[in-house]
Order: structure tokens, then C-alpha cells, then sequence
């Protein structure tokens, strides 16, 4: 099976190796009828620090590196706050 890839806002970087990344998907809602955003936080692995708050970044699943981390950084796309 495929790992998965998302795509999201980093909005901490204050663990060592570890940034937060904010996920949003959006979905029409079954009765409504009407666009929803509903949004999400992953931990994911940082190896080298590299990604800074604001940056768009690319997480891929992978092996539980901690108990919250079992997302790692892929790429940045773009750069935030630069």
C-alpha cells in the first residue's frame, strides 16, 4: 500500500527535529450541499531542522517515530515568512 502524502502549514517549530504542520481538507457536506473546511494537526520528524513557521511543506507516513510522530518531512514547497 501506498504511504500517504499531505500537504499543510507549519505552525510550530519548537520541538527538536519535530514540526507541527496544519492540514486542510475541504468536502461538500452530504445535506447541505455546502463546502467545508475542516482542518487537522500532525506532528511529523524533522531531521535536519530545516523547516521554519509559515513554511508549505510536504509529510509522507511512515514507521512511528514517537509516540505522536508517525509523519516525516518530505519537501518544502514554499518558503514562509522569509
Amino acid at each position: 500500500m501506498p504511504k500517504r502524502i499531505l500537504q499543510g502549514v507549519v505552525v510550530s517549530d519548537k520541538g527538536d527535529k519535530t514540526i507541527t504542520v496544519n492540514v486542510e481538507r475541504r468536502f461538500t457536506h452530504p445535506m447541505m450541499k455546502k463546502t467545508v473546511r475542516r482542518t487537522k494537526k500532525y506532528h511529523a520528524h524533522d531531521e535536519a531542522n530545516s523547516a521554519q513557521v509559515g513554511d508549505i511543506v510536504r509529510i509522507q507516513e511512515c514507521r512511528p517515530v514517537s509516540r505522536s510522530k508517525s509523519w516525516m518531512l518530505l519537501e518544502k514547497v514554499t518558503a514562509g515568512n522569509a
